[in-house]
């Protein structure tokens, strides 16, 4: 099997949940089809209502990625743009505690360790412009499905995605899934052929992270379970 090939062992599921990040800087060294075929086939494991798997997935790497990065790049860069315009809004309109008080906490985090200073903006644009050539990743992975499923299929391809990056670090991969995206989803549908029936959810990039690279080293700070849980009747 592929997975024999690809590490010496297994780590165990809690390993795996807990080793999981978000990497934003990875070698060039590839990932084998096989490999991403089998880390999909286990991440459609996850649970679906009436297991409808509402989940598609279109895997892109080498030239296609190469030729999709430039365009993504290219639109990022020009203000002008007018292919930009996410469908759906990630985020609230209006932020409040403690939501945002942990959104800026690891972005000064992340920009502290590359040596971004808060009002350089030209730097901040140019690491958001990495997203666009998957941190270097070898893999890009965009989600999408049919957009005339409701709320609870978004539901589904989360916890699709979520199987894909713990799959990931079985084979001792990284990830970073990637709302950035969204922003260029007309870009994106044109290079992969994505029908205007489908909407597109996020993207993803997979490889191996860059152990030297320093905004690898972000460690990010995690509620503990008091915080986020009432337990009833225990």
């Amino acid at each position: 099997m592929a997975s024999e090939e690809f590490f010496s062992r297994p780590l165990s599921a809690l390993e795996a949940v807990r080793s999981r990040r978000s990497v934003r800087a990875f070698t060039a060294e590839p990932v084998p089809r096989a490999v991403v075929e089998e880390i999909l086939e286990a991440a459609g494991r996850a649970p679906s209502g009436s297991n409808i798997q509402p989940w598609k997935v279109h895997a892109v790497a080498g030239a296609a990625r190469e030729a999709l990065s430039a365009d993504l790049r290219a639109a990022h860069f020009d203000p002008a743009d007018a292919q930009a315009g996410a469908e759906y809004t990630y985020y609230p309109t209006q932020w409040f505690e403690p939501y945002l008080a942990r959104r800026r906490k690891i972005g000064w985090d992340l920009y502290g360790l590359l040596g971004i200073a808060k009002n350089d903006r030209a730097a901040m644009a140019r690491q958001h412009a990495r997203n666009y050539d998957f941190f270097g990743a070898p893999v890009g992975l965009f989600f999408t499905m049919d957009r005339r499923m409701e709320q609870g299929s978004w539901l589904d391809v989360g916890m699709f995605m979520e199987n894909v990056m713990v799959a990931a670090r079985g084979f001792g991969l990284d990830t970073c899934p990637q709302a950035a995206f969204i922003t260029y989803h007309r870009i994106v549908r044109r290079h992969l052929d994505i029908p205007d029936t489908d909407i597109l959810l996020s993207g993803m990039a997979l490889g191996h992270a860059d152990p030297n690279a320093p905004e690898n080293r972000l460690e990010t700070e995690r509620a503990p379970v008091a915080d986020f849980t009432r337990f009833h009747g225990f």
